[in-house]
């Protein structure tokens, strides 16, 4: 089970992310200066309504959006993962996806931010740091 904390403490340790309030929520946001990359995300009255529409309900806990690749990437994770990982139609053709902390390891969650991350950080940023791992 992760937390906000350790949210925060994972994208705080990528190179040259801040961490913002964001919007009307007042809810936080980690970002590099070219975008959001993760968000916490609360149900919208919009939300509520169109999942209870198709049957279902916003889970308990904080929600976790992030950035990925593509919609196919999204469509994979919510495959792979449906206990941690969800979407709403808010997202329908966006490629994000909202993540369950309370239903999530944090070394599985480091890997989601990250990845969310390398979306947006600069190309040298992002080719140093995946060096500094191995992972390049």
């Amino acid at each position: 089970m992760a937390t906000i904390d350790d949210v925060r403490e994972i994208a705080l340790a990528l190179p040259g992310t801040e961490e913002r309030t964001g919007g009307h929520t007042g809810a936080p946001v980690w970002r590099l200066t070219n975008g959001q990359f993760a968000w916490i995300r609360g149900p919208r009255a919009t939300d509520l309504r169109q999942l209870a529409d198709l049957g279902r309900s916003w889970p308990e806990g904080p929600v976790l959006g992030v950035r990925v690749a593509s919609t196919e990437e999204k469509e994979a994770l919510l495959a792979a993962e449906p206990d941690a990982v969800f979407t709403i139609p808010h997202f329908d053709g966006y490629p994000a996806v909202l993540v369950r902390l309370d239903a999530i390891e944090p070394d599985r969650l480091a890997e989601i931010v990250a990845d969310a991350w390398l979306l947006r950080a600069p190309v040298r940023v992002a080719a140093a740091w995946l060096a500094e791992r191995g992972l390049q």
